[in-house]
């Protein structure tokens, strides 16, 4: 059974990238640019209590992605994966997940570092960023082969 999902953005990213070339990517990648989530207006009361939480989950639109591809080579591995082992942006849907840490609040803007999209990037959600798994369970699948291999030729 299919159904069609509809969404509307609840706000957009102010980001110092224009280009998907400008956002980091690959080994050692560092997000740290710092930037600003603007809410709309009619959600602003969502973001009530936002201010006590460290780390924020931000649900986004790849709006400029163009295509699905189910296998895709990262670049940070020289071998295919498929695209929900991956960060992607060619996706059946093409939907981000980013973790941000929130710098302050005023009204409905929210100053964040660790950015990865675009400048206008539409946003579809922002959830509290909780985890009760310890990093001792974390699994970092065929990544972490590719980080140890990448190891080992250095």
């Amino acid at each position: 059974m299919s159904k069609d999902v509809l969404m509307r953005p609840v706000g957009f990213v102010r980001s110092p990238y224009s280009e998907t070339a400008q956002v980091p990517k690959g080994f050692g990648a560092q997000h740290e640019a710092e930037g600003t989530i603007e809410i709309l207006p009619e959600y602003e009361p969502g973001l009530t209590d936002i201010e006590g939480f460290s780390h924020l989950y931000v649900i986004w639109v790849f709006d400029r992605s163009d295509r699905c591809e189910l296998l895709g080579t990262p670049p940070t591995d020289t071998k295919p994966h498929g695209v929900f082992a991956t960060r992607s942006p060619r996706r059946p849907n093409p939907i981000g997940l980013t973790v941000v840490r929130l710098i302050g609040r005023d009204g409905p803007r929210l100053q964040v570092v660790g950015l990865d999209m675009l400048d206008g990037t539409p946003i579809l959600d922002i959830k509290p960023y909780l985890s009760s798994i310890p990093e001792t369970d974390l699994r970092r699948g065929w990544l972490g082969e590719a980080e140890a291999r990448r190891r080992s030729e250095a």
